[in-house]
């Protein structure tokens, strides 16, 4: 299975996606369930081992699942 970073980049660069359709679900201790989501558009950036929002840095070992217009491109409880 592709790397959380690997899937995002695939769809932050693919010409015929909207990177804004992305969904990333991730662990934040605090947050109901302990669970955040956040859309493609809050992600200012893609790093090695992080991705990058205007607020907060997610590493990507926190990242639970990545959906796509509907699918999941990666589950971390599939795998």
């Amino acid at each position: 299975m592709p790397s959380v970073r690997d899937i995002l980049n695939e769809l932050k660069w693919r010409d015929n996606s909207e990177f804004n359709k992305v969904e990333v679900w991730y662990r934040h201790r605090g947050a109901p369930n302990d669970t955040m989501v956040i859309s493609g558009e809050e992600i200012v950036s893609l790093h090695k081992s992080f991705l990058e929002t205007k607020t907060t840095m997610i590493p990507y070992h926190r990242v639970i699942k990545v959906i796509y217009e509907g699918r999941i491109l990666f589950d971390r409880f599939e795998m």
